[in-house]
């Protein structure tokens, strides 16, 4: 039987970027500053089989490989700095950031469990820490046949389309590669740059949930054939198509074409009716799900909150791959009753009808709200009704390649973890499955798994 205790540090060095920092301080904007009060981002990688090379040249590789992307990304590198007119920074200043080596060697691939404990540096390190402990930590725990690489990133410096971008650069860089296939952009001239300030208490502000709650984690897998099926429920599909192209394939290529086609007259389409995507459809279902396991009372308002990537809903567009935090969290609310006593279709439809509304417009609308009353994230369930959406199946996360082949697994750590909050990672097959990762009240996961309309659809392990 595997044992269920935590690696155990076996050394900790700093690793500095293999170039000085040319860059100067980076403010942080209307979306960064409301992170200072959340943990540290943690996500990793689990990689299979070991490479032939010995673990000390493993380990060489990698800090080397982290040095060359801290020279790409220096805000990683450096600290916090709140100046006498309580503006904080990003000092680019080269200071370093921490590097763990430890022992899991009594874990082997494929018993590690979903909920990973002790896999990540900076457990329960909230952001503002930023400011007298490294902006980022990577711990290599060595396992009997693999290797885990986690990283904890600040996230008041980063959100996951940034982290996402740092760890496969760091990947690459470890591999050989000599030229960065995505050049981070740190620019700072967009409405989310505000001359309004963020008082905080002494001592910097504190998490807004209670980290300390019984909870119960699980990973829900969900099959590319699963999602289409459920997708194609949502819709109501009944079209007519011509050249004889599957309708759930149709569903899989809908949202990429209507870039191509923006009116959504699409050529091989008879009939075209908005569609509701993938992620809303799961989303939705997880909705009902959670909602009836929680056994609400009809009147009782739910909400369901999604991080929304801005980056392309600003006008000016913000660079795809702009540095630092571009997310606003947007609530969908419905009372329990009509989530319950509506089918599935109309949940979606009031999901689909929040993001589409959330445009250039919805964006500054927000930042200007922010201004007139400006806050740390209100991170957590206040109310026993609300889920909180993070993440995305979007991200990078199986395209990393260290020189000994791809992730077979994502894990995250124990930080930002809450009664409601749902991780959403693609699925190691691709071709659009998606892993849920969601965390849940031990009563409300027991109903939630012996739930036939959600489980209907999650595969197995």
């Amino acid at each position: 039987m595997v044992s269920q205790s935590v690696p155990h540090v076996v050394s900790r060095c700093t690793v500095f970027p293999s170039h000085k920092s040319s860059l100067g301080d980076l403010k942080l904007s209307v979306s960064d500053l409301p992170m200072l009060s959340c943990h540290y981002i943690q996500k990793g990688c689990l990689f299979a089989c070991s490479p032939a090379l010995p673990l000390s040249e493993i380990l060489a590789v990698l800090k080397s490989g982290l040095s060359m992307a801290l020279s790409r990304f220096p805000p990683l590198a450096g600290r916090l700095v709140t100046d006498s007119d309580g503006y904080v920074y990003v000092s680019c200043d080269d200071g370093g950031v921490d590097f763990l080596h430890a022992d899991g060697s009594h874990f082997r691939v494929r018993d590690l469990p979903e909920a990973v404990e002790g896999f990540f540096a900076f457990d329960g390190m909230v952001s503002y820490q930023g400011h007298f402990r490294p902006i980022l930590a990577v711990q290599v725990t060595e396992l009997a046949d693999g290797v885990f690489v986690g990283c904890s990133v600040n996230h008041a410096v980063a959100d996951g389309t940034s982290f996402w971008n740092f760890f496969n650069t760091f990947a690459e860089l470890s591999r050989g590669v000599k030229r960065i296939s995505r050049v981070p952009d740190f620019s700072r001239d967009s409405v989310l740059i505000s001359p309004v300030v963020l008082k905080l208490p002494d001592g910097g502000p504190k998490v807004t949930f209670s980290a300390d709650s019984p909870v119960r984690e699980k990973i829900f897998r969900f099959t590319r054939e699963s999602v289409l099926k459920l997708k194609s429920k949502v819709n109501n599909q009944k079209w007519e198509i011509d050249g004889g192209v599957e309708a759930a394939e149709l569903m899989g290529k809908f949202s990429n074409d209507t870039l191509k086609f923006p009116d959504g007259k699409l050529p091989w389409l008879r009939t075209a009716v908005a569609e509701i995507s993938s992620f809303q459809s799961l989303s939705a279902l997880l909705w009902r799900g959670i909602t009836r396991a929680r056994k609400l009372p009809p009147s009782k308002k739910t909400t369901f909150r999604m991080a929304v990537n801005c980056r392309h809903r600003l006008e000016p567009k913000l660079d795809p791959l702009y540095f630092g935090n571009a997310i606003q969290s947007i609530p969908t609310y419905a009372s329990a009753g009509e989530i319950l006593s509506h089918d599935l279709r109309w949940c979606a439809e009031q999901l689909n009808k929040t993001v589409a509304a959330h445009g250039n417009e919805t964006v500054r609308k927000m930042v200007e709200e922010w201004e007139r009353d400006p806050r740390c994230f209100p991170l957590g369930n206040f109310d026993g009704a609300m889920i909180t959406m993070g993440s995305s199946p979007r991200f990078p996360m199986y395209d990393n390649d260290f020189g000994w082949g791809r992730p077979v697994a994502v894990r995250s750590g124990r930080a930002n973890k809450f009664d409601g909050k749902i991780s959403a990672f693609p699925g190691r097959e691709a071709g659009g499955s998606v892993d849920l990762e969601v965390v849940l009240a031990p009563e409300t996961m027991a109903g939630l798994e012996s739930d036939p309309e959600f489980m209907q659809y999650v595969s197995a392990y």
